[in-house]
């Protein structure tokens, strides 16, 4: 499957591809994988973040960390939805905020670091949002598909030789997944921006720069965090977001989270606790196209039950919150 845009072609989605298998890989090294110059992939590089929404961060993954993770549902009168949801844009545990149904929905995902913080958020500031109607909450149990995996190894852009030569160099029993007091400098660098260089990052934590490629390395490997590729879906042909909220039996509930992670659409899809029990959210080219995967594969599944899609109307945020471009991920 390929690039269906018109103002980016085949070495363009390649190099989305190979950021999203190794975001800090150099230009060099992308180069040599895609089989053209070191300028040539800077150029790219900088027409995609100039044109294509593309920026590189680092996330901490709440799910090896054993954190919460929820996704929210709210109704609100129509005329506040930007408010509220740019509101909420601007926290730093939120993500994946959209405006749909008619404008009378947000849709928002959030990872609160503690329970103080995840109760300031539900308890606290949204039941005390004047014009807010209803909250849905949806706490993530297990994922199947998203986080670390990204959406474009599933167009096979990159061949499994190119993907395995990107793959970050593998590090001896890095232990696991916890983050530190000490870690929060940089973090705070790489959550701005995931390909900050090593002295940038040397400088942010007064450590020596061995000590930081240690860590960072470790950190990696060990999937405390993940470096994960924001970019408009619309520059690979995919303008149509949509949430998908799906009810099962018990009995199937696995079974469909693990054949829904293996389908084209899907970015993420998880086990949740809530008023339905999977959540997942698919990109598609078009209405039709979201029609036939209902229809289609997702249709053909046993021991689903209830099926509500909710198509964005508009995205607020995805992994960063910017006033003039809104980027995508698909994690």
């Amino acid at each position: 499957m390929g690039m269906e845009s018109t103002t980016f072609d085949e070495l363009d989605l390649r190099l989305l591809a190979g950021l999203e298998t190794n975001g800090r890989a150099s230009f060099s090294r992308l180069g040599a994988v895609l089989g053209v110059s070191d300028q040539t992939v800077a150029r790219r590089y900088r027409r995609l973040s100039a044109e294509g929404g593309l920026r590189i961060v680092a996330l901490r993954d709440a799910e090896a960390l054993g954190q919460d993770e929820w996704t929210l549902r709210l109704r609100c009168v129509p005329d506040s939805a930007v408010t509220i949801a740019e509101a909420l844009a601007k926290r730093p545990d939120t993500s994946w905020i959209g405006i749909a149904s008619g404008g009378t929905e947000i849709i928002c995902g959030t990872r609160p670091r503690t329970p103080g913080d995840r109760d300031d958020l539900l308890l606290g500031k949204l039941p005390r949002t004047p014009r807010l109607m209803e909250i849905r909450a949806h706490q993530l149990l297990h994922r199947f598909y998203g986080g670390p995996a990204g959406w474009l190894r599933k167009l096979d852009a990159l061949t499994p030789d190119e993907t395995a030569a990107l793959r970050p160099d593998p590090v001896p029993d890095p232990g696991p997944a916890r983050l530190t007091p000490e870690d929060e400098p940089l973090l705070a660098v790489l959550q701005r921006d995931g390909r900050a260089t090593y002295p940038e990052l040397q400088r942010a934590i007064g450590r020596s720069e061995s000590a930081v490629k240690r860590r960072l390395a470790t950190l990696l490997a060990s999937g405390a965090i993940y470096l994960d590729a924001e970019w408009d879906p619309e520059i690979v042909g995919r303008p149509i977001s949509a949430v998908l909220w799906l009810t099962t039996t018990p009995a199937a509930l696995h079974e469909v989270g693990e054949a829904m992670a293996g389908h084209s659409p899907i970015a993420h899809v998880s086990a949740t606790a809530g008023p339905t029990n999977l959540i997942a959210t698919a990109l598609v080219a078009s209405t039709a196209d979201l029609y036939a995967y209902l229809s289609g594969p997702l249709g053909a599944l046993p021991g689903i039950q209830h099926v509500e899609a909710t198509p964005f109307l508009r995205r607020v945020k995805q992994i960063t919150y910017r006033t003039t471009r809104q980027g995508a991920s698909a994690n």
